[in-house]
């Protein structure tokens, strides 16, 4: 009987090392740092225990831009990985690349296993979808923009903590008493202005950024967001930032410090700015809506996603069993229990129906007061040509020419209409190069 059992070892070691030899490997190019980047290798491990035919390994790339930069240079030598990991607003470059990338659909339809874009929460699988509906790369971190008040600064101020303002008009108002009662440091800020104060606010009150649906139908798209309506809003800002009511912190998340150390009574940011709230915030804060006006919509729409999404890579020589496993892995992040831990250890939003109701089965939004008003502002309304999302090529570029005119219009150089104008004028190049350049 010994015997027996000191042959057994070595011969289920044996078996165990054929096993993993045979696993098919697929590499995965992420840009997840810290917190983030080892719920990405729980996530890998947790598929590799889950079944024994592949093997995923996690590669961290750097940032997003750095990332997107990486895998482009790697197609065009025929080493790209099997995934990679591309913020929203490369979608319409990798949508471009042609040949290089396999759609989500087209992955389904040649390994025939499903991947169900109904799954997917309407503003975030239209992101990344053709304007038919078919799904192009697969929902993976998703957020979207909120607004954060501080509840001391409210109390201090004589304003309800329990009550945060729902429309813009509203808003000032608030910033107004929060100013004259020296109640914060900051009356109002944003982080990311373009994203939050144009993009948002786009689809908030259903008004075009774009023709052609934002992009979605056709790279010969223009920009229109110098509308009276988008104007209107930046003025509101401009006036805010004369008065003190309104501090203009800088591009992207330079506003995000203010938020955490409670300096500013209202902040927007987004909505996966809570983990780092929950752990460094020494003030009582709450999330609520973003705020619309009434005299545009008397409804506001769905907000729209950022994060980023995965997109399935082709090389020379990839095999079937590949891109098989590759669908095996889609498939596995989509399930509700993957997708909800993911969202609850991260704070990004659950990008499944089924995630979503995971976590409200758990008790999760019980516990964690306000976090489901991102899921709630994403799936409100119905979802038109203007709240998809954004289809625009060298959109981060765009966003600098935004930010550029929006600085120069907040140190007086030009009015709010002059700064869209100019704005639009020199976005609308890019989109131009962007065509000749896709069409090529």
């Amino acid at each position: 009987m010994q015997r027996r059992t000191l042959l057994a070892a070595p011969l289920a070691l044996v078996a165990s090392r054929t096993r993993a030899a045979e696993r098919t490997k697929i590499v995965w190019w992420h840009a997840m740092t810290a917190a983030l980047a080892d719920e990405v290798t729980r996530i890998a491990e947790g598929f590799n225990a889950s079944q024994d035919a592949v093997e995923i390994e996690a590669v961290y790339k750097g940032g997003y831009s750095d990332t997107l930069t990486a895998v482009i240079a790697a197609s065009r030598a025929g080493q790209a990985p099997h995934l990679v990991q591309v913020f929203e607003v490369g979608t319409g470059t990798m949508l471009a690349a042609g040949k290089a990338v396999k759609p989500v659909w087209e992955l389904a339809q040649e390994t025939g296993l499903t991947i169900d874009p109904k799954a997917y929460i309407p503003s975030v699988r239209g992101y990344y979808s053709l304007a038919d509906g078919r799904m192009a790369s697969m929902p993976f971190n998703s957020s979207t923009a909120v607004m954060w008040y501080n509840k001391d600064a409210f109390r201090k101020a004589g304003l309800d903590p329990d009550k945060a303002p729902t429309t813009w008009q509203e808003v000032r108002a608030a910033a107004e008493t929060i100013k004259a009662k020296d109640a914060a440091a900051v009356a109002m800020t944003t982080a990311w202005p373009t994203w939050i104060q144009l993009e948002q606010y786009s689809a908030l009150h259903n008004l075009p950024f774009a023709t052609k649906s934002d992009g979605f139908d056709g790279l010969d798209a223009e920009l229109v967001f110098n509308s009276k309506d988008h104007v209107k809003h930046v003025e509101r800002l401009l006036e805010m930032s004369n008065n003190g009511t309104f501090k203009y912190a800088g591009r992207d998340n330079a506003a995000s410090p203010l938020i955490v150390a409670g300096e500013a009574a209202i902040a927007f940011d987004s909505s996966g700015s809570r983990g780092n709230l929950v752990k460094s915030a020494k003030y009582e804060w709450a999330e609520a809506y973003l705020p619309y006006d009434p005299e545009i919509i008397k409804t506001p729409l769905n907000s729209i996603i950022g994060g980023a999404s995965l997109w399935t890579m082709t090389a020379p020589n990839r095999t079937p069993d590949e891109y098989k496993a590759v669908a095996t892995f889609l498939n596995y992040i989509g399930r509700p229990d993957v997708d909800s831990t993911w969202a609850q250890n991260t704070g990004y939003v659950p990008v499944t129906f089924a995630g979503y109701e995971a976590l409200k089965q758990q008790g999760y939004y019980t516990k964690a007061v306000g976090a489901d008003i991102a899921v709630e502002q994403l799936t409100r309304g119905t979802v038109t040509p203007n709240t998809k999302g954004l289809r625009l090529g060298r959109l981060p570029e765009i966003r600098n020419i935004i930010q550029e005119e929006l600085e120069k219009a907040l140190q007086g150089g030009q009015t709010a209409q002059q700064a869209m104008d100019t704005a639009v004028t020199r976005g609308n190049k890019v989109l131009k190069d962007f065509a000749k350049s896709a069409k090529a």
